[in-house]
């Protein structure tokens, strides 16, 4: 085979994933940049005649009195998931790698709410946390506690889909963080026990620090992930009660979509605010990881 031939049959492999990327992926962030740039309404979205308005759909963005609390619970629903959930999918990835009796079972029943669509474990969760006839009341009752209004209350919303979205990603953070054990030497433990280090100083001086690129990959990841959270608590408080759970996800949904009269533009302004926020941890982490290497 020549030179010309392997080049062209290279070319006719990287045709699908090329097309794949620029229709799925290319194509929709610049229509999301362009609704962002021009004053759509649902006649000139369909006639495609909208006036382009320059950064006004951002600098409405920034001066609505939503945009600070949105702000505020993307972060902290977004940092409160990441640290439970790799904390706890830490923990159970250790617990598991010991290769007790039933390990590999009881590691593939914590993958349920992974496998689970989203609708089936968010419907699932409110359920649990209704305010009269739910699990979560009735346990609370049962110990002499007063009801929590999980989901109506401006006070726990937040805190409900909080709890529900760590829940799901947990599985996640557990089998991306065992696997990454797997490929610490057993050895090091071994060596380390014979001088004398226990179970805590073993994995702080071995598991840990061995496991910090799998780390960074799996908080990266989660992290992209929890930025564009809709559906847990758009089913669970759609962003309420008064708008004390709305995220930029929720919020970019209900300007786009939420209103009889849309906002498309400042709903795709907010769209890309989140995509410049995981552009940018995901530009750090390469970064990070270049000069790892290359120390």
């Amino acid at each position: 085979m020549t030179i010309h031939t392997r080049q062209w049959a290279a070319w006719a492999f990287l045709t699908p994933v090329t097309l794949y990327l620029v229709l799925f992926y290319a194509y929709p962030l610049y229509r999301n940049i362009d609704l962002s740039l021009r004053d759509y309404t649902v006649r000139s979205f369909v006639q495609g005649d909208a006036p382009f308005t320059g950064l006004h759909n951002y600098r409405t963005v920034f001066d609505d009195p939503a945009f600070t609390p949105a702000l505020l619970h993307t972060v902290v629903f977004t940092a409160v998931c990441l640290v439970f959930q790799y904390v706890i999918g830490l923990a159970l990835a250790v617990f598991f790698n010991q290769h007790f009796r039933l390990s590999a079972t009881l590691r593939a029943l914590f993958l349920v709410p992974w496998l689970l669509p989203l609708i089936v474990s968010a419907s699932t969760w409110s359920w649990m946390l209704n305010s009269d006839s739910g699990v979560v009341n009735a346990f609370l009752n049962a110990v002499g506690m007063d009801p929590v209004n999980w989901l109506t209350s401006p006070s726990w919303s937040l805190t409900s889909v909080i709890i529900a979205n760590i829940w799901i990603g947990i599985p996640f953070n557990l089998v991306v963080l065992h696997s990454g054990l797997q490929s610490i030497p057993a050895g090091l433990y071994e060596a380390a026990a014979l001088d004398g280090a226990g179970p805590w100083r073993r994995f702080w001086s071995i598991t840990f620090p061995l496991l910090r690129p799998v780390s960074a990959i799996t908080l990266l990841l989660g992290l992209v992930y929890t930025l564009k959270v809709f559906d847990i608590i758009w089913i669970m408080t759609k962003g309420g009660p008064a708008g004390a759970s709305t995220t930029f996800a929720t919020w970019s949904y209900q300007l786009g979509f939420g209103n009889l009269l849309p906002a498309f533009g400042p709903g795709a302004a907010v769209g890309n605010l989140l995509v410049v926020a995981a552009l940018v941890f995901g530009l750090v982490y390469v970064r990070v990881q270049r000069k790892q290497a290359l120390a």
